[in-house]
């Protein structure tokens, strides 16, 4: 499905937590601003995933900063609204324009998508897709990631559900992660890599705990021309409960003999597909840029190149975030 010569674009979820800000880690003390914060994480990594489009809809003015605030090179990948992953939403994060005019009562309680007018929905689509044009035309957009949650199951309607998703951005490359183990047991397996080539989605591949109904086992596989892969730590004792904040689930420092496990996939993944994305989603302090040059590392002594941030520079004193 590609070359072996496939760029290999190592980075982190998110550049915005307020864990990693305040940790004072990797900041420097001048960057203060979201302009500051955002330049900075360009001259550390070719890629970031944008995670705050999950929890509400980014207005195209904002994105519009993100693309001109980062090199030509850079690379986004962002994250699908909740909604539009079978996730219980919040109408208080419902932009504006969508909540006017709504009809019926005003939701007092988590909706999800099938609670939301058809009209409506649409408008929620509009917003999001208006929010990635930005990025889009600047050549700057990777994967829209779509993460499904734990109850979403190896079923007809939810396979067509996601080719609605697909339908509602023809002009992307869509990316799925499952958070149900049973969409690769024997016997759905092939089934499900099948339906996600066919369809031209990538495969999200995953690093996180096992032994759980919600784990994913590590697979390996391009299903599309790009490949993604999402390293969430192995911390078993958080991975299903629920915590106060991401950042306790996601707790975790790689160990390198950790990370070399992902070597041969790394380079199964670069003969299959053009382009790897490989992104941590670490963020206790500042583990997630620990992690992601730790991997870097490890890809770099097996004799992997990866690519170079895009505006490289020395890194600057650190300080208190």
């Amino acid at each position: 499905m590609g070359s072996t010569m496939a760029k290999i674009l190592v980075g982190t979820c998110s550049w915005t937590d307020k864990e990693l800000i305040d940790s004072g880690g990797f900041y420097p003390r001048g960057a203060r601003s979201a302009e500051e914060r955002l330049r900075y994480y360009a001259t550390q990594f070719p890629i970031v995933e944008v995670d705050s489009s999950y929890y509400a809809l980014p207005a195209e003015q904002t994105a519009e900063l993100w693309a001109k605030r980062t090199p030509h090179s850079f690379t986004f990948d962002v994250k699908a609204f909740r909604l539009f992953t079978q996730h219980p939403t919040s109408f208080d994060v419902f932009p504006k324009e969508v909540q006017a005019d709504y009809p019926g009562a005003r939701p007092a309680k988590n909706i999800y998508l099938r609670d939301v007018p058809e009209e409506k929905a649409e408008q929620l689509w509009d917003v999001f897709k208006s929010a990635l044009n930005p990025i889009h035309r600047a050549g700057k957009l990777g994967v829209v990631l779509f993460q499904f949650p734990p109850w979403f199951y190896p079923l007809g309607e939810s396979r067509d559900h996601i080719l609605r998703c697909k339908e509602h951005l023809p002009d992307y490359q869509l990316a799925v992660e499952f958070r149900a183990g049973s969409w690769f047991n024997e016997k759905n397996v092939e089934r499900t890599l099948a339906f996600l080539e066919s369809n031209q989605l990538a495969f999200a591949c995953v690093d996180g705990p096992q032994g759980f109904a919600s784990s994913v086992p590590p697979l390996a596989y391009a299903t599309a021309p790009v490949a993604v892969v999402r390293f969430h730590g192995r911390n078993t004792e958080t991975w299903e409960r629920r915590t106060s904040t991401s950042a306790e689930r996601f707790d975790w420092v790689y160990q390198q003999e950790e990370l070399a496990e992902w070597v041969p996939r790394v380079q199964d993944l670069a003969k299959q597909a053009g382009e790897v994305h490989l992104l941590m989603n670490t963020n206790r302090d500042n583990q997630g840029p620990v992690n992601a040059n730790q991997l870097r590392l490890v890809l770099r002594k097996a004799g992997i190149e990866v690519e170079p941030p895009a505006v490289p520079q020395s890194p600057l004193p650190m300080g208190d975030g």
